[in-house]
């Protein structure tokens, strides 16, 4: 397992942004509901019900309405999770193009969530913001 780094420059120069296979969705369903055989990416309970990251296909099988049509983009790079200011540095990047980007922040790794029609553009933005901390000294 890799050390997890803190340092903003070198996480912001070893990040490699990368696209990961597939179309995924935002959905909520209601508290009461058994999501247990739901392959879900990722799961979170707020006041108004659970929200859920799935593969698209997963969502249109169990007939769930998508509030969000997305790509998957990992960050490589084994960020700490005390880290400061790498979700400011690429968020900030991607607004400055009109990219919304909607995080989650593992273990290992953050993964940013943008709309579909945008992926390459995003990957493009995360791509520049890290050469160009490659080419700035430390």
């Amino acid at each position: 397992m890799s050390q997890a780094i803190s340092n903003l420059d070198e996480l912001l120069r070893t990040m490699n942004a990368t696209r990961e296979p597939g179309v995924y969705a935002y959905v909520s369903v209601p508290h009461e509901t058994d999501v247990s055989a739901l392959p879900y990416l990722a799961l979170f309970r707020e006041r108004e019900g659970i929200s859920l990251i799935v593969a698209e296909e997963v969502a249109q099988q169990a007939g769930l309405a998508m509030i969000f049509r997305c790509a998957w983009i990992s960050l490589t790079v084994h960020s700490d999770l005390e880290a400061c200011g790498l979700t400011t540095a690429f968020s900030t990047a991607l607004s400055a193009q009109g990219i919304s980007c909607n995080v989650v922040a593992a273990a290992f790794h953050d993964h940013i969530f943008v709309p579909l029609h945008r992926a390459d553009d995003a990957i493009a933005c995360l791509d520049a913001l890290s050469a160009s901390r490659s080419r700035s000294p430390s």
